[in-house]
């Protein structure tokens, strides 16, 4: 029998809806489920149980009287150790936050809270966010939900694993260079990387660094389109936050994408890909160009992207680790101190050429966008990996030139100001959880979803590329 725990998040919230299922009962299921697989994978780091068990009898209470329970009325939810949360932990993975409770929710975090989510645990974060490897000094690796052994990758791989395990129905995330995407494939959960300011971010060090957004993580498309309303809203401390969110649809059907044009890339043209993830994927492109109206095999011109990326990443490094380095330097991790280190070297000009070079990237992008409705890659370049490894150094026998190489898949459409979902298509040539993801043009939301869903209902529908579940 189908543990409440189990649902997905939007039948669960149906169920509440319909007094079919309390918001105390899932809860409960909730923390039985972490109560059973926490100690091996270490996705939840900071809980309040009983904070959360209040805040869900207070849902149940509106409910008895018929009141409004908000969009997420009664959904549990886990949130990245990056954003601050009134009363509970928030470290940032990082030795110098250790103690850290806030006094106040951070924006997106208290949209979540107004509408009805019971925020229940923080997830696991390497330090600041910065690594597609979960882990950091104060609590250590987070596991794959198919192997404990390997890595959930990272930045938001305490959110992917908490929901591949039942560990919360909703979980948020953030992304720069494929924090979201990046662990949504290797657990086999759904993930989305809006437009930039779609959620409003307050807290970047520099405002106008667009590259780094915050967004929703579930089990499936709905899921995380349904957590996606309630994140977003209007603040002007995002410059990038606008109105345009109006347009984004309540509530999300799939496109016909029977009518659609799609473009199909094993490697975006810039990526190196680990050859049988290649095979995995190209095998898997029969299946989804079949579901389109015409299929292509194509790809944008990312020019110089890893240069750019590698400044642009460095410059913001600077802006918000500086100080930290300077004087914090013994309680900084590799990967803080590395990219710090690395953006202090660079020169006027090399930033001047980055902006440069990534203009003409977004605007080659969105040409290409002319032609095509949506365009399909893989959600990560390698099977997921031992944790015990920070990162991918080598590939098909190619040393990687720097610890960043193997995430282009995700980096390349950053660059561009991509919005994309990752959806799970799958197990790859080692029984690891295998994604794909679904990209489109700054702002063109409201049809990314869309397809993601049309994609994901037809890859559900055939065992090879359904998505996988953890034996729990």
């Amino acid at each position: 029998m189908t543990q409440p725990c189990d649902l997905s998040a939007v039948e669960a919230r149906r169920l509440i809806g319909a007094k079919k299922l309390s918001p105390t009962e899932l809860l409960e299921s909730n923390l039985a489920r972490i109560e059973k697989t926490n100690a091996r994978f270490n996705a939840i780091v900071a809980m309040d149980a009983d904070a959360a068990r209040r805040e869900a009898k207070a849902v149940e209470a509106k409910l008895a009287k018929g009141e409004d329970i908000g969009l997420l009325g009664g959904l549990t939810i886990g949130v990245k150790d990056l954003q601050a949360t009134k009363g509970l932990r928030t470290t940032k993975g990082s030795l110098i936050y250790k103690d850290d409770v806030p006094a106040a929710d951070e924006i997106g975090v208290a949209n979540v809270r107004r509408a009805g989510g019971v925020i229940l645990a923080k997830t696991n974060t390497p330090e600041f966010g910065a690594g597609a490897n979960t882990t950091n000094r104060v609590y250590g690796p987070t596991g794959n939900p198919f192997d404990p052994e390997k890595t959930c990758a990272g930045s938001s791989g305490g959110s992917a694993t908490a929901l591949a395990l039942g560990q919360v129905a909703l979980a948020t995330g953030s992304d720069l260079g494929g924090s979201l995407r990046t662990p949504a494939g290797f657990c086999g959960v759904a993930g989305y990387r809006p437009s930039p300011g779609t959620v409003p971010s307050v807290e970047r060090a520099a405002t106008l660094f667009p590259f780094s957004v915050n967004g929703p993580m579930g089990r499936t498309m709905e899921d995380a389109h349904l957590l996606l309303m309630a994140q977003i809203g209007r603040d002007k401390r995002d410059p990038y936050n606008s109105s345009d969110n109006a347009s984004l649809p309540q509530r999300l059907a799939p496109a016909d994408i029977g009518g659609m044009r799609v473009a199909i890339s094993t490697d975006l043209g810039c990526a190196p890909i680990d050859k049988n993830i290649a095979k995995v994927f190209e095998a898997r492109a029969k299946v989804i160009g079949s579901a389109f109206r015409e299929a292509s095999v194509a790809a944008p011109d990312f020019g110089p992207v890893h240069e750019t990326f590698e400044v642009h990443r460095a410059m913001y490094f600077v802006a918000a680790h500086r100080g930290r380095l300077e004087k914090q330097r013994d309680l900084l991790d590799r990967n803080v101190i590395d990219n710090t280190e690395r953006g202090m070297k660079m020169s006027l000009a090399d930033v001047s050429a980055a902006n440069v070079n990534q203009t003409e990237i977004y605007k080659r992008y969105l040409a290409f966008f002319k032609d095509f409705d949506v365009l399909v890659c893989p959600a990560a370049s390698v099977s997921p990996f031992p944790h015990k490894q920070l990162f991918i150094e080598e590939m098909n026998g190619e040393k990687m030139p720097t610890y960043m190489r193997w995430l282009a898949i995700t980096y390349a459409p950053t660059v561009a100001l991509a919005c994309g979902a990752v959806i799970p298509c799958g197990v790859d040539h080692l029984g690891m959880p295998f994604g794909i993801q679904v990209l489109g043009p700054n702002g063109a939301d409201a049809k990314v979803l869309a397809v993601a869903l049309a994609l994901e209902q037809v890859l559900a529908a055939n065992a090879e590329t359904a998505r996988p579940v953890p034996k729990i």
